[in-house]
């Protein structure tokens, strides 16, 4: 609603929350639909998707890295293959959500020896120290750039994408033209792998999400 009164000119999204939270499609979301979810935002919405970063901040599948080993895991096929074997740990709402542990069971037939419901702040806790062998995550935890873990392909892609990136008001182009040139430099900059430590800088190091950011650009050339 901002974006519509221009009480805002640009804001980061997400494409599957655009497709989903924003068109209301009920379809899951995949990079491929890209120039289709562009298209609905230029014809609904006056807006334009211009610069994607480059990182998934989707739901994911994580396993200890000796559990990967010992089971030579690399997708969820593999680990549906063992989950019978392990202990899955998640957030509560993980075992009420569709899209959750019941998804899992859906579309990769997965049923672990035990489930644990778990705080979220913990479960890294949780499964560094042994409790669980298995959790979701977020591909973009602060804590995935220094745990001892494994994310596993989601191969029959269960999860929809949620790539990140700039949506602004097409009339802000029309009387800034440049600006355009000026986004789209911030293409493909920043991996999950990035984002994953930028959090962990903020989250678990308590520096400022600012100095975070511009440090960033600075090393990618875009600041000077």
């Amino acid at each position: 609603p901002a974006m519509e009164s221009g009480q805002f000119d640009i804001y980061p999204e997400y494409t599957g929350t655009g497709w989903n939270a924003v068109l209301k499609r009920d379809t899951q979301y995949s990079e491929d639909l890209f120039d289709e979810l562009q298209r609905a935002y230029e014809d609904t919405y006056q807006f334009k998707w211009v610069g994607m970063y480059g990182f998934n901040n989707t739901y994911g599948m994580a396993v200890r890295k000796d559990i990967a080993n010992k089971y030579n895991l690399k997708t969820y096929s593999d680990l549906a293959k063992v989950s019978s074997q392990l202990i899955l740990g998640g957030e509560y709402d993980f075992f009420g959500r569709q899209d959750g542990y019941s998804g899992l069971q859906r579309v990769y037939g997965m049923h672990f020896k035990d489930t644990k419901d778990m705080d979220i702040g913990l479960k890294y806790q949780a499964i560094k120290s042994g409790h669980v062998d298995a959790m979701p995550i977020f591909t973009t935890d602060g804590q995935l750039s220094h745990a001892s873990i494994v994310v596993l392909e989601d191969d029959k892609h269960l999860y929809p994408s949620y790539v990140c990136g700039n949506v602004v008001r097409m009339d802000v182009l029309k009387k800034h033209p440049e600006l355009e040139a000026v986004l789209l430099k911030l293409t493909h900059t920043i991996t999950d792998q990035d984002m994953s430590y930028m959090n962990y800088e903020v989250e678990s190091e308590g520096q400022k999400p600012h100095d975070v950011a511009e440090r960033y650009l600075r090393t990618k050339g875009l600041l000077y």
